[in-house]
């Protein structure tokens, strides 16, 4: 296999690299960072680079493009990948994944103050206050807020509130005391203690601790009214009612599994969605999407390193129990993966990769709304990719046979353009030439009739066609497309139904495209479409042929005869039912003769 050259100086380098955990930079030759990388042995990693012919072009461009690197030797994988992050994020190398979601998420803060304010913001500093969150939208952090101000009247004014403020009077009740949504700190009307006690409460609900909070509620609720406090219990009780409702709402996974972490994935190929979800008590108290953009031929382990290394740098999380579809690319001591295989465990993850597959639906929908264009090119750029094509399919054509035990031999076409059906296009075909459940034979004559006279009209060919079966199928359609000399203008596969494997002409091995790709579903949608149009032909025609072949051989009735006797009776069974009367009051004395002397051989003998 070919090898990729180096400069002296890489050479140079690489002799003398160490075989230990660390981070390399690549270097073009304007001294530009375009890769950072991580190793679990240094020397072993650089080197694979250049040994062989990558399959991924991109993987051959970055070689080519180096000109010189750098590396730094740490203790631990994890700390290359640590370091790999913080790399990446400050030289953002044109070759490396990409961290696509960015934005700024919703936390709710509680201030570092002798009387601490409660509130949501997008921006995180390193202040003393401690931040609740992320939260997957402002919605959903505006919830708990309402809760929190309808269980605790803290204070939201931005006054400097200290005991000096206090003593020195400067403090005025304002509206919010007034509709108590504030216990009145700033002329203290409530201790600094008992305030204290309140925001520790707050922290329960942010953390997630409902169980305990309910506890404290229930138990304060029966002690009020024990001491005959009736009102103040009512108030309790109201308090209670309202973390229960909202407790609801929230998603419960099980009254078994305690504190976990979860990420699931969601690959179409050029995109990587990872969800994470803490579960704190059997509640998922936390949950967001990160999306990668590959630039390489990164694995979904290896996205899902570099996930959790931002999850627990941006939200100072520690790991200990996570649940996973696959183990990360990257040791992580302290870490407990667990790969479930049924039970509430993997529900939660299928609930996971639920979450981060709606996540990517939601983006594709948001871009169809805002520039319908772009999506579409986007589909069609990972539709050449996956279908190794050299233009774009824009217009796609599908075809598919359909008999059963032989008869009415019938076969479907369906079109669509920029991914869309195009069901004013649709045709069908009724089998002429071939005798007996022949498909190969079927589908080569569907395919030479269809294109035959496209080209006799001047009409477009499209750029690519599916043919609904196996290696079979497609060396029928081979063998049409050659005769009619369009092999290298028009793209041909196939498609198995079985385990949607596709097939290219001449390659014996199936392609397996991943199972969430748009692409697939593309083509399901064609293959399906074009079975129901063709399945629905098919009924038609066996239906038409039972119905009217009794009639259709008497001599003297025509078309329209049969069609008024049909319209009338329903049925050939109720015709021959019927006497002659009520066959020539629709259709006259002379051609009820026929009709009925036809159907009733036996009596005119």
């Amino acid at each position: 296999m070919a090898k990729h050259k180096r400069t002296q100086a890489v050479e140079d380098k690489i002799a003398v690299m160490p075989s230990t955990p660390g981070v390399y930079m690549y270097f073009d030759a304007e001294g530009t960072v375009i890769y950072v990388g991580k190793a679990k042995n240094l020397k072993r990693r650089v080197s694979s680079y250049f040994n062989r012919t990558h399959d991924s072009v991109r993987t051959n461009l970055l070689v080519r493009a180096i000109a010189d690197l750098k590396y730094i030797v740490v203790p631990t994988e994890q700390d290359a990948l640590n370091l790999e992050n913080s790399m990446i994020k400050e030289y953002q190398p044109r070759y490396n994944v990409l961290l696509k979601d960015d934005k700024s998420y919703p936390w709710i803060v509680v201030t570092k103050e002798t009387f601490p304010r409660v509130f949501m913001t997008r921006k995180r500093i390193k202040d003393g206050a401690k931040y609740y969150g992320p939260y997957t939208d402002s919605a959903s952090a505006r919830t708990v807020l309402d809760l929190i101000k309808d269980l605790y009247p803290l204070r939201s004014c931005k006054h400097a509130i200290t005991p000096e403020y206090i003593a020195r009077g400067k403090g005025r009740l304002c509206l919010d005391y007034h509709l108590h949504r504030c216990a009145g700190c700033c002329v203290g009307k409530v201790s600094m203690e008992e305030y204290q006690r309140e925001v520790e409460r707050v922290k329960q609900i942010l953390r997630g601790d409902m169980s305990e909070l309910l506890e404290y509620l229930r138990g304060e609720m029966s002690r009020l009214a024990e001491e005959l406090r009736f009102e103040e219990a009512q108030k309790m009780k109201e308090k209670y009612q309202l973390v229960e409702r909202y407790c609801a709402k929230s998603v419960i996974v099980s009254q078994t599994i305690g504190d976990v972490d979860v990420f699931g994935i969601d690959d179409d190929g050029s995109e990587v969605f990872v969800n994470y979800m803490h579960v704190r008590r059997g509640a998922v108290v936390r949950s967001v999407t990160l999306e990668y953009k590959r630039r390489l031929e990164e694995t979904s382990e290896q996205i899902l390193s570099y996930a959790m290394d931002e999850i627990a740098r941006e939200l100072e999380v520690t790991f200990e129990e996570v649940i996973v579809a696959a183990e990360p690319d990257t040791e992580m001591p302290g870490v407990t993966f667990i790969i479930p295989q049924r039970g509430d465990k993997a529900k939660l993850l299928e609930v996971s990769q639920r979450n981060a597959r709606q996540h990517r639906i939601d983006m594709l929908n948001q871009m169809a709304r805002k520039d319908p264009e772009q999506r579409t090119d986007r589909l069609m750029e990972r539709m050449k990719a996956d279908f190794r094509l050299s233009v774009q399919p824009r217009h796609i054509e599908c075809f598919d046979n359909s008999n059963i035990q032989g008869t009415n031999p019938v076969a479907s076409c369906v079109v669509f353009r920029d991914g869309k059906p195009a069901k004013n296009e649709y045709r069908h075909f009724n089998i002429k030439t071939v005798v007996g459940p022949d498909d190969f034979a079927s589908m080569k004559e569907v395919l030479t009739r269809r294109y035959t006279r496209l080209m006799a009209e001047g009409s477009e060919l499209p750029q690519l066609v599916v043919v609904d079966g196996g290696k079979g199928q497609l060396s029928a359609a081979v063998e049409a497309f050659d005769d009619m000399g369009i092999r290298g203008e028009v793209a041909l596969v196939g498609i198995a139904k079985r385990l949607e494997e596709i097939y290219f002409p001449g390659d014996s091995v199936p392609l397996y495209i991943d199972k969430n790709s748009e692409s697939l579903r593309v083509v399901q949608h064609l293959r399906d479409e074009a079975h129901r149009f063709g399945i629905t032909h098919h009924r038609n025609r066996r239906s038409k042929g039972q119905t009217v072949s009794q009639l259709d051989g008497i001599k003297g009735i025509g078309a329209k005869t049969r069609e008024a006797l049909l319209t009338k009776f329903k049925s050939v069974k109720r015709i021959a039912e019927a006497d002659l009367d009520e066959i020539a009051s629709v259709i006259g004395p002379s051609k009820a003769s026929i009709v009925f002397n036809e159907l009733h051989p036996s009596e005119t003998d």
